[in-house]
This record gives C-alpha cells, structure tokens and sequence, in this order.
C-alpha cells in the first residue's frame, strides 16, 4: 500500500555557470578563465563611523549607499578589550580610507554614530590619510525621554 503512494523524484541537472571554472575538466582541456571584478572610481563618498563600547567599524560609501570600502578593529587582527582602544579607532579610520582612495575617493562626508571612545581618533585616522572631510555630522540616536527605567531596588 505504502509503495503505491511513494513517487520517484528526479533530479535536475545542475546548469552549468558560464565563465566559471569547472572542476571536472579533463586533463589536456583548458579551464575557463573567471572575469576579475571592474573596478569602480567613485570621486566623493560617505563615511559611516560606528562607535560603541566595544569596537569601531568604518565604513565608507557611495552618495547612494553602496559600500566601497570597510574595517573594524577585528578585521586589523585586535581582540577583546584592545578593539574598544582609540589607537585601533585610528588605525581603523586609516585603513577603510586607505581603501577607498585606491578606489579613487578624494573627499568624505563623515557621519559618526555611537558613544565609544573612538569617535574622534577614527575622524583623525580618516583625515590624516589625506581625504578630505566636507561635511562633520553626529548622527548618534538621543532618546526623547527614552525607555521606562526599572522598579526601584527594595533591600
């Protein structure tokens, strides 16, 4: 009864991917070549600095928000307590903008958002590589009276 109802399920051939190099080529065959990534040259962006008690992440866009460069303090190989460091903050603003220039970015609008220590040192890192800063806006979110607090301890 049970192998009434049982149906045969075929598989579909998996479509081949064109420009992709195929593992299951013969020996005297050439592989397809993959097609390296055109770069982009983006002349101003967009630098999101993110910085909390525990790290600082960079990231450096487009005018429309596409991301062209990034880096936190774990990417720069720091762990633990070293990543909520100002120096890491730094070597962070460095590093993504360091990046961005080879993607041809000459000047940033700089958005900071978050309380941590690095706020200002991650500023510093992106302007002493030699972008040029436009526009400085602090775009931490300030609670409009905020969350309700806890009920008072009773001891």
């Amino acid at each position: 009864m049970a192998d009434d109802i049982v149906e045969k399920v075929q598989e579909a051939p998996k479509p081949e991917v064109e420009g992709a190099a195929t593992a299951e080529a013969a020996p005297g065959e050439r592989k397809k070549a993959v097609k390296a990534k055109a770069q982009r040259h983006v002349p101003s962006g967009v630098a999101h600095v993110a910085a909390n008690f525990n790290n600082t992440k960079v990231c450096i866009s487009d005018q429309h928000g596409n991301v062209i460069a990034w880096s936190s303090g774990g990417r720069l190989g720091f762990k633990g307590s070293r990543k909520s460091t100002a120096y890491v903050a730094q070597q962070v603003g460095l590093d993504a903008s360091k990046r961005a220039m080879s993607m041809g970015v000459k000047e940033v609008e700089v958005r900071i958002l978050g309380p941590g220590a690095g706020r200002e040192s991650a500023v510093r890192g992106i302007a002493s590589s030699g972008l040029e800063i436009t526009i400085l806006k602090d775009e931490t979110p300030i609670p409009h009276n905020g969350c309700r607090p806890p009920k008072r301890r009773r001891v």
